[in-house]
């Protein structure tokens, strides 16, 4: 199902010709960054994946929605960002944010990226990021859209990603106030960010990342990330945030540095020893999607999914 259908259609020619002819005027009325929707009464989001489309600047963008059964109430939303050349689609498949979502009760949506890229600032990343793609205008309108179709709360929306998807998530948190936290994985920050609003922010990083370097500066990766090290851009979101100092503590190969802040916010840096570009505890990518997508073998020292719920869950806005 899309959000673009037209459920009308059936009632004959002449239904179908007035309603081509009201969504011709409301796009003329309305300009660039239109969301297309039923013209009928508001249908629920379905139980389980459904793929949906929206128009931003006379571009179809797509998504993924996952709503699991038993929501009650207002439902947390999570905005799961796939990396470069990653799809919604494979995101889905491969970090169990689904498996979550039933089990907590959220809903969580997977866009896709416009030539499998997002554009992050400072050009990156891939054609998104050379020819500016607007893509902090997508994710908005993805989540006014899915907020008309399925009860979120406003104050429970959250965004997350690997890689270039982290990198988006950062964007989210310097361009928007919609969300309450976000959580990258193996990302960085580039680009100004002029002036963020506080938020809270839970990092996971990889020491041994040689895609987007822990310590900073160019990757090796085929996007060629130059952003700062980890430990630095953690401690401009603490400042952002007016943090105390944080504390830090060592598990295994998991370091956790966790800093409270104003307003029952946190920011937090999870660093693992040893680990690489990777997304902790999800499968093994295949051969050729490792390849492709320039991904180390996971982790297993944490769950990223679970950690990074367990953060956004304590962590409303």
């Amino acid at each position: 199902m899309t959000i673009t259908s037209w459920p009308a259609a059936r009632r004959g020619r002449a239904a179908a010709a007035s309603l081509a002819a009201a969504a011709a005027l409301m796009l003329a009325l309305s300009g660039c960054g239109t969301v297309l929707r039923h013209w009928a009464a508001r249908q629920p989001a379905p139980v389980a994946s459904a793929t949906q489309a929206i128009y931003v600047h006379g571009v179809r963008r797509t998504f993924h929605l996952y709503r699991p059964p038993g929501l009650a109430g207002p439902a947390p939303l999570v905005v799961m960002l796939h990396g470069g050349l990653g799809s919604g689609t494979q995101a889905e498949q491969d970090y169990g944010w689904d498996a979550q979502a039933r089990a907590a009760h959220f809903v969580v949506a997977y866009p896709d990226g416009l030539d499998r890229a997002w554009n992050v600032g400072g050009g990156c990343c891939g054609i998104p990021g050379r020819t500016g793609v607007d893509d902090v205008g997508f994710i908005t309108q993805m989540v006014a859209s899915i907020s008309r179709e399925v009860r979120i709360d406003p104050d429970r929306i959250y965004a997350t990603g690997i890689s270039n998807g982290g990198m988006l998530a950062y964007r989210l948190a310097c361009d928007t106030t919609i969300f309450a936290a976000i959580g990258p994985d193996s990302a960085t920050e580039l680009g100004a960010c002029r002036s963020p609003a506080p938020i809270s922010v839970i990092h996971i990083h990889g020491t041994a990342d040689h895609n987007i370097p822990y310590d900073g500066g160019t990757g090796q990766g085929f996007a060629h990330i130059d952003g700062p090290a980890i430990p630095l851009l953690n401690a401009t979101w603490r400042a952002i945030d007016h943090c105390a100092a944080p504390s830090v503590a060592t598990a295994g190969l998991v370091t956790t540095s966790v800093a409270r802040c104003p307003g029952g916010r946190a920011v937090e840096l999870i660093t693992i020893k040893g680990a690489g570009h990777q997304w902790p505890g999800s499968v093994p990518p295949k051969p050729l999607a490792a390849r492709l997508l320039h991904l180390d073998q996971p982790s297993t020292a944490l769950d990223a999914t679970k950690v990074i719920w367990r953060f956004f869950a304590a962590h409303p806005r």
